[in-house]
């Protein structure tokens, strides 16, 4: 048996004329508007013409493979490479088992179950996946978020993308998982002061999960905090989502509050990330190759 990784990100425009197909995509084909394209555009401007995620995911991949010395293959939900090309590019090599790994530790039938069916539909059951679903309480992987607030005077606030509501009548892990994950960092990093709050909701005329990181801000101003320090323990990469809602939006209002704003470091290809990766592969039993 050959074994083949493919790993996989959401995926972001490459240039400015990349913005409109991409929000369709994001969108299932819907129409988008031209204000909802210039919005885009102009984040993606503020903060430097592009996303460094390609750059990242790439860079994690060839960490991952050097590590684990079997084929690692990129793939993106709603961009350039496809899922679709990562399994047609493993099949090709001669994998007969694929082992999925979603760049999202944490589980949501929205999120990882879109990943899944993407999988599956290029697969056509010709090789046998497996897929990991879900790592938010990896202990390496906490180590490692660990390390970047211990010892902080600051208030930490976690921060993860927020989803519709109504995800939680669905009986939908995610919330769940992401509040098991700032815990038990806070544990290891001995934490006392901290909280949890959300970002990146979407404008789509429903409620989505709260509170949102620039509320938190103001609650704890009102409560006397002077200096916080932004975790978001539910991305691993640079991307628009740190770069825009948290070193711009969050930044800016934390200065309008008077308040001391930093944020730690993502993880992107740290070794000790990588490390944990590599662990996740392997206890999905990946190691092995035709040779």
């Amino acid at each position: 048996m050959s074994d083949a990784v493919v790993l996989m990100a959401y995926g972001s425009p490459t240039t400015a004329e990349d913005v409109r197909p991409y929000l369709e995509d994001v969108r299932g084909g819907r129409p988008v508007s031209d204000e909802a394209v210039a919005e885009l555009a102009e984040r993606y401007l503020r903060i430097g013409g592009r996303s460094p995620l390609d750059d990242v995911t790439e860079a994690q991949r060839a960490a991952l493979e050097r590590e684990l010395g079997i084929p690692v293959f990129v793939g993106m939900k709603h961009w350039r490479p496809r899922i679709s090309d990562a399994v047609g590019a493993a099949l090709a090599g001669g994998a007969t088992r694929l082992v999925g790994v979603v760049l999202a530790p944490h589980y949501s039938r929205l999120s990882i179950g879109g990943y899944r069916e993407r999988l599956e539909e290029a697969l056509a059951d010709r090789a046998e996946l497996v897929l990991v679903e879900s790592w938010h309480d990896e202990p390496a992987f906490l180590d490692v978020l660990a390390e970047r607030v211990r010892g902080t005077d600051a208030w930490v606030v976690f921060t993860a993308h927020s989803l519709p509501e109504r995800i939680l009548a669905e009986g939908d892990p995610y919330r769940d998982q992401l509040l098991e994950t700032a815990r038990l960092v806070a544990e290891r990093a001995g934490l006392e002061r901290w909280s949890f709050a959300f970002q990146s909701a979407s404008p789509t005329g429903e409620p989505w999960l709260g509170p949102d990181v620039l509320e938190e801000l103001e609650r704890l101003k009102v409560a006397g905090v002077d200096s916080v320090l932004g975790a978001p323990v539910g991305f691993v990469s640079d991307h628009l989502e740190i770069l825009w809602d948290l070193d711009v939006e969050a930044r800016e209002r934390a200065a309008e509050l008077g308040l001391d704003w930093a944020r730690t470091a993502s993880l992107n290809d740290d070794p000790a990330f990588i490390s944990a990766l590599v662990g996740l592969v392997r206890k999905a039993g990946a190691v092995r190759s035709a040779a």
